[in-house]
């Protein structure tokens, strides 16, 4: 394994000088073992979770990841269940268009005698790296417009030529004609995005006008709010343009929210430009909870609060745990739920985004409810 991250490191580097200024990416777990969280399953594909194996069933179709990726390194474990003709694939830079598979992107084919090359990119081709029958490890490094593939630890090619500038990583499921699969330890790097919790404590977060600590405290790689009062949770520095991804649980009957380009004193309303500069909030709420059954539109999970409603809703259960995406590019604002585009604003379509600021501070709201973030880290504006 130490060849490969190696390789892969080295990879990076080259592919992209500019990427490899930034402090080293987070690897972050798509997969806990347990749950489909953090991707969609697409069409008629069957996929479950056995033994905290992830497992194509049945069906054809595919599991498509709730954000998109520009920029990334994809580590992927898999093992074919059938001796021979199996066929599946993993999906790169992908649109979420089509049936039973999707159209116009990027497949890495798990093939028999095909696994690892891309039929649709010049040079992206191997053989005779991947074990028959067993475990088998993907390290994929995409770059610009070049990707690299590692297969169980040694170099398989470099090929250059991606058209897709961004877009869904996934699986493909083709039980019928190409048997089950299983897999494991699936990772990403997300290449230009910076964690903005280090899952060990506050650091980098400060508590507005008092101390975090009344509210707030890091537990086992999650922040969370305890319910007590206290101050809202502030980054400690500003923001522009950008892409905030994270990850929220609510309790029952949990409210809180995000605070996106606020002042230092968190104002986050604004009804008309005689009142004090303003950023906006990014609801986060327990939607099925019945005390809230009688909301506005814009109050209801992933809405942008006072200005535009969520559409679909989509939020989870309490208990369970949600993705969210914020990308702010000047004033326009979308907001991706759970896998889905609910907000696409900008100040021509609903002109109270004009009087919001386009730069200012990230907070973390305290509603006085329990409610847990993750994985929190901030990116470009893509």
């Amino acid at each position: 394994m130490l060849r490969s991250v190696l390789w892969i490191v080295i990879v990076s580097l080259s592919l992209g000088s500019a990427l490899a200024a930034d402090a080293p990416a987070e690897t972050l777990s798509l997969f806990d073992g347990k749950s489909l969280h953090g991707w969609t399953v697409e069409n008629q594909a069957q996929i479950v979770v056995e033994d905290e194996l992830l497992v194509l069933k049945g069906g054809n179709g595919w599991l498509r990841s709730d954000f998109q990726y520009t920029n990334f390194v994809w580590h992927v474990e898999w093992k074919a269940l059938q001796a021979e003709k199996y066929d599946a694939g993993l999906y790169i830079r992908t649109p979420a268009e089509g049936m039973p598979f999707p159209k116009n992107g990027y497949q890495i084919n798990l093939l028999q005698d095909k696994e690892g090359n891309i039929g649709n990119l010049p040079g992206a081709a191997s053989t005779g790296l991947v074990k028959r029958g067993e475990w088998n490890a993907f390290d994929i490094t995409v770059v610009g417009d070049t990707v690299a593939l590692a297969i169980n630890g040694k170099p398989a090619y470099k090929a250059a030529g991606l058209k897709n500038a961004r877009g869904y990583i996934g699986i493909q499921c083709e039980v019928p004609l190409g048997g089950q699969y299983q897999f494991r330890n699936l990772q990403i790097q997300e290449l230009g995005f910076t964690p903005l919790f280090n899952g060990k404590d506050l650091a980098g977060w400060e508590g507005a006008e008092a101390a975090a600590e009344l509210c707030w405290k890091a537990v086992d790689g999650v922040i969370q709010c305890t319910g007590a009062k206290g101050p809202w949770l502030r980054t400690a520095k500003e923001y522009d343009d950008f892409t905030l991804r994270y990850e929220y649980q609510v309790s029952p009957g949990g409210n809180s929210g995000i605070y996106v380009r606020v002042p230092k004193d968190g104002n986050h309303h604004r009804k008309d430009a005689t009142e004090p500069a303003a950023g906006f909030e990014v609801q986060v709420i327990d939607d099925a909870a019945p005390e809230y059954k009688a909301l506005k539109d814009y109050q209801y999970s992933a809405s942008v609060y006072d200005i535009s409603g969520a559409t679909p809703r989509v939020c989870k259960p309490a208990g369970e745990w949600n993705s969210m995406e914020i990308t702010c590019k000047g004033q326009q604002v979308t907001v991706q739920h759970n896998g889905k585009t609910v907000v696409h604003i900008t100040a021509e379509t609903h002109p109270l985004l004009a009087l919001r600021s386009t730069r200012g501070f990230l907070g973390l709201q305290n509603h006085s409810t329990k409610v847990l973030f993750r994985n929190l880290r901030v990116g470009p504006a893509e």
